[in-house]
This record gives structure tokens, C-alpha cells and sequence, in this order.
């Protein structure tokens, strides 16, 4: 019979006090959807009352299907009762189902940073968690600095959480707050837990990523006894970041042996890389190409004997199918690539090409050639996809690019700051008629964002028959370097493009000119769109 793994998620509340990371209302509440979708047991909303994006996320708190809607405060206050403490009441009158509390559980903490005696500690414990009970409430304990305290004194770190059990806690959540500790010092601590008369399922894991170990250090306490695991979202958190839920879910769902022998509510992960990039999107943040299941470069097979390997039978160099979570396999081309690259490549994108045919030198060919005058197809597939079309005859003309002119302006407004602006031109043949589209570089919110966004959005404002296609593009992220110095510096472009699908894909562009070489970039990005989605020629 197979024990209950529940999932704490705390990217709202933890998860925000990532440097850098400022949710709107709005974020919270797509986000709190997308967890609830995705199975999680329970959704950590915030801090009621800490800050006006909190407030008034509870305010319009979204209605959750499967998981517990949870307020995060901090126990009641010294010399006040539970029943009159002003801060333990604010995060009561947020009205949710669970409400996790922090305590002190470091006696260095509880006399140095609250200026308490430590039988007050307890005491506040105790009656707060006491409190939530009467009130019909779930009450989580966070056990605030758990293991460097069980390292101190862990006769007084036992005692207080102790107190919030005994007091009617339906979980204690062991927190490694300053992501120091390491595996064995988890096990250590939350055997001696168990052994106190905390039984497993009432214990939960909060860890942080100060040594890396964030993971680990879960899995740890997961094999010590704990049922509760807690992280955030893409591992966001305060400094190094907390426990990455993205990882442990499919590690717990898929690796052995804790699939098996641990049932988690999450059963459907094939969206769990669209929902990781969501994050990012929101952030606005180039996604993490080395993430452990969900990046980009997690299923990618540069190595000629890895390629042909992989042509073979994928599981001689992949731990699970990447279908599995969302991702895609990946075999890049470069000059390092031999014809197992090529053909697995070629593949991928839907192009049959025999063994031993000799268009695979051609390509072959080609793409050396170029990567010598500075392109880089490893980093750009989308563009050795049309390379490879191109060489073999099947690449559609869907468009001509008859010219193209790029402004740019600097002026002062009437607040007397220096403005820039600039504005593109873009002169296409569609089917014989010429079209002339303008567009320049400001965004939504009315600023300026360059050159190459003016290009975008002049490229893409007016293709006739293949607009509805491309309507659904936007440019996330792009990268610029100067591959040779001096008079003769060539400048290489990538450009990582995304659609509504959910679909991600780079092109590169080489020139002497930094907004030629976008041009390039761009246009094969719209000309891989265009056929991916089986759009027909011009």
C-alpha cells in the first residue's frame, strides 16, 4: 500500500520574496489556478495584511477546486493573548480554510532576535496554535530555524514543536531556513522528531537552496518519515531559493523509490514545462536552460555518439522520455556534427533523409561554412531547419523581403529628458502584391524598446493570407555577440520566439550590422512558424 505525499507550494508567499520578483494581484491569482490545475495539495497565498498586493489578493482570493487555500503570519505576540493579538488576528479575518503560523524554534533566535525567555517562546506557540484549532481552523506550524536549532539545543527545538503539535497542529513543518544544512543533518533531525512522538504524517519539509541541496535535503526528510513537502515554483525564494517543486514532482511521480511507494495528487505532469515557462513569462525572465526536467537543454544531444545512440533507443542517454513532462528532445547542429546528428536533427523536424544520400554532406557542408563566418546552429534549430530545407529544395517561399529601413531618434520630450525612438519600414511581396508595413519601437506600457522591436512589429503587421498565423508570435528573448573584434567585427543574433502554443524556437542572423543580422533572425523565425503550422506557399 502506497503512503500520501502531500504538496505544500509557496511561490506566493516565499516565492515572492525572491530579489527582483513583484507579483501583481493578478499574477497571484493565475498562478494560484495554474497549482490548483496542476494538483497541488495546498496553495500558500501570502502574508494577509503585509503589503497592498496581498491585501488585496485575499480581498479577491480565487476560488480553488481541489487545493487548500492557506494564509501565511507568525505567532501571537509576547504579552498578548491569542484571542487579542492584532497580528495574529489579521491573518484569521483572511478567512481561509489553513493558516500556517512561524515560530521561533532556535533559542538563539527566540532570546537574541525576539528578546524573549524561552518558556514564552513555547508558550506563544502553544496558545496560538491553540487558538486556530478553536476557531475551526487547519493549523500548520512552520518551524522556523528547526535545524540549526536541533543542532544547538535540540532539546529546546523538540519542545517547541512539540508544543504546536500537542496543541492540535495538523501539520509541523521542519524549515532548514537558512539552507544550510545538508542530508544527514535532516535525517538526523527529523528522526528525532518521529522518535519525540510526532508521527510522519503530521510532519512537513521546508527547505532552502544555500548549498544546492534544497532538493536533496527534501528527499532526505521524505525518507526520514516526513509526508508534507513544501517549495516553491521554479525554486524561486529569498537568496539561493527554496526546494523547486518542478523537480521534486516528477522525481517523487516517476524515480524510484518513491514511486512506488508515495501517491502524490498531482497525476498529470505533461504540462508541467508549459507551466514552469508560464512562471518566467509572468517574471519576465528567460527561462533556465539547464533546468533539471523542463529546460530547454534537458533532452539536448550534441555528441555524435550520443545522436546515434539516441537514433537507436532514447533511454541509452535519457532518464525519461521527455514527452513525459512537457519538454522535447533535442539534437543540435554544429561543426562538431557528424551524419547521427544530422539525420536524428533532420528527424525531429519531420525531414526523412535515407542514410548515405548525398545531401547529408551538403548540409553537412553548409552548415560548417557558416558557423565559420559566425553562426551558431546549436544554440538557433529553427534556422538549421531552414538551412536543411533550403539545401534540399523543399524550403516554401512564402514572402519576398523587397527592403527594409530602420530610424532611429533621439530628442528630448517635453519633461526635457532624452528620449529614443525609432521606426521600421518593411516592404514585402505576397502573391505578387506588394505590401508596405511601418511600425515603430514603443510598447504597451508607451516606452521605447528598440530597433529590433520596431522590425518585429513591422515585419509581422501585414503577411495577408499567413497573418492569422503569425499574429500569435512574440520575441522573449534576445542575445548579441561580437564574434570577431576590431574594423572586421561580424555581430551574431539570437533570437528565442514563442506562440500561444506554448511552442518556443531560436534562429540566428550573421552581419556586420547589428539590425541586419536581427532582420535575418527574425525573418527565419516567422518562415519556421509559418511552416510549422503547415501553412501554404506564396
Amino acid at each position: 500500500m502506497t503512503e500520501r505525499i502531500t504538496l505544500y507550494d509557496t511561490t506566493l508567499r516565499d516565492g515572492q520574496q525572491t530579489q527582483g520578483v513583484d507579483f501583481t494581484a493578478e499574477d497571484k491569482v493565475r498562478i494560484a489556478r495554474a497549482l490548483d490545475d496542476l494538483g497541488v495539495d495546498y496553495v500558500e497565498g501570502g502574508w494577509p495584511g503585509a503589503n497592498p498586493t496581498d491585501s488585496e489578493f485575499f480581498d479577491h482570493a480565487p476560488t480553488l477546486q481541489t487545493a487548500t487555500f492557506t494564509a501565511f503570519g507568525m505567532t501571537k505576540r509576547a504579552g498578548r493573548s491569542a484571542a487579542n493579538c492584532d497580528v495574529l488576528a489579521g491573518v484569521v479575518n483572511a478567512g481561509t480554510p489553513a493558516v500556517c503560523l512561524v515560530g521561533k524554534t532556535h533559542d538563539f533566535h527566540v532570546t537574541t532576535a525576539l528578546n524573549m525567555a524561552l518558556p514564552d517562546n513555547v508558550e506563544a506557540i502553544r496558545d496560538s496554535v491553540a487558538h486556530l484549532v478553536s476557531l475551526g481552523r487547519e493549523a500548520l506550524f512552520d518551524a522556523e530555524h528547526f535545524f540549526d536549532g536541533y543542532r544547538a539545543n535540540p532539546d529546546y527545538a523538540i519542545e517547541c514543536i512539540r508544543a504546536a503539535y500537542d496543541a492540535g497542529a495538523r501539520w509541523v513543518v521542519l524549515c532548514d531556513t537558512n539552507g544550510g544544512a545538508l542530508p544527514a543533518d535532516i535525517t538526523r533531525a527529523v528522526r528525532a522528531a518521529i522518535d519525540a512522538g510526532i508521527p510522519g504524517d503530521h510532519l512537513g519539509i521546508h527547505t532552502h537552496n544555500d548549498t544546492e541541496h534544497a532538493v536533496a535535503n527534501s528527499l532526505a526528510a521524505v525518507d526520514a518519515g516526513v509526508r508534507q513537502v513544501q517549495g516553491t515554483l521554479n525554486g524561486l525564494g529569498e537568496r539561493c531559493g527554496n526546494a523547486n517543486l518542478v523537480t521534486l514532482i516528477p522525481t517523487l511521480l516517476l524515480k524510484e523509490p518513491y514511486a512506488s511507494s508515495y501517491d502524490i495528487g498531482v497525476k498529470d505532469i505533461t504540462g508541467l514545462t508549459r507551466l514552469s515557462r508560464m512562471l518566467d513569462d509572468i517574471l519576465n525572465r528567460v527561462p533556465n536552460a539547464h533546468a533539471a526536467y523542463v529546460g530547454a537543454s534537458a533532452f539536448v544531444h550534441k555528441a555524435g555518439l550520443h545522436a546515434s545512440a539516441i537514433l537507436k533507443d532514447p533511454t541509452t542517454y535519457e532518464h525519461i522520455p521527455p514527452e513525459t513532462v512537457g519538454n522535447a528532445r533535442l539534437v543540435p547542429m554544429s561543426n562538431q556534427a557528424g551524419q547521427s546528428n544530422l539525420r536524428a536533427r533532420l528527424k525531429d523536424a519531420g525531414i526523412e533523409v535515407a542514410k548515405g544520400d548525398p545531401a547529408l554532406n551538403d548540409i553537412l557542408n553548409r552548415v560548417k561554412e557558416r558557423e565559420d563566418r559566425g553562426y551558431a546552429y546549436d544554440s538557433a534549430q529553427a534556422s538549421f531547419e531552414l538551412l536543411a530545407r533550403e539545401v534540399l529544395g523543399t524550403l516554401p517561399r512564402f514572402f519576398e523581403v523587397k527592403r527594409y529601413r530602420v530610424t532611429v531618434e533621439r530628442r528630448k520630450n517635453k519633461a526635457n529628458k532624452i528620449v529614443t525612438l525609432s521606426e521600421a519600414v518593411v516592404a514585402v511581396k505576397i502573391n505578387g502584391k506588394k505590401v508596405l508595413s511601418v511600425s515603430d519601437s514603443l510598447d504597451e506600457h508607451g516606452k521605447d524598446s528598440g530597433p529590433v522591436n520596431a522590425l518585429a512589429k513591422a515585419l509581422g503587421k501585414d503577411l495577408g493570407p499567413y497573418q492569422s498565423i503569425v499574429d500569435d508570435m512574440r520575441l522573449v528573448d534576445f542575445k548579441v555577440r561580437i564574434t570577431n573584434g576590431g574594423v572586421d567585427a561580424v555581430t551574431r543574433v539570437l533570437i528565442d520566439s514563442e506562440d500561444g502554443q506554448g511552442r518556443r524556437w531560436s534562429t540566428v542572423g550573421v552581419s556586420a550590422n547589428i539590425v541586419d543580422a536581427s532582420f535575418q533572425a527574425l525573418l527565419d523565425a516567422i518562415r519556421w512558424k509559418l511552416i510549422r503550422d503547415g501553412a501554404g506557399h506564396g
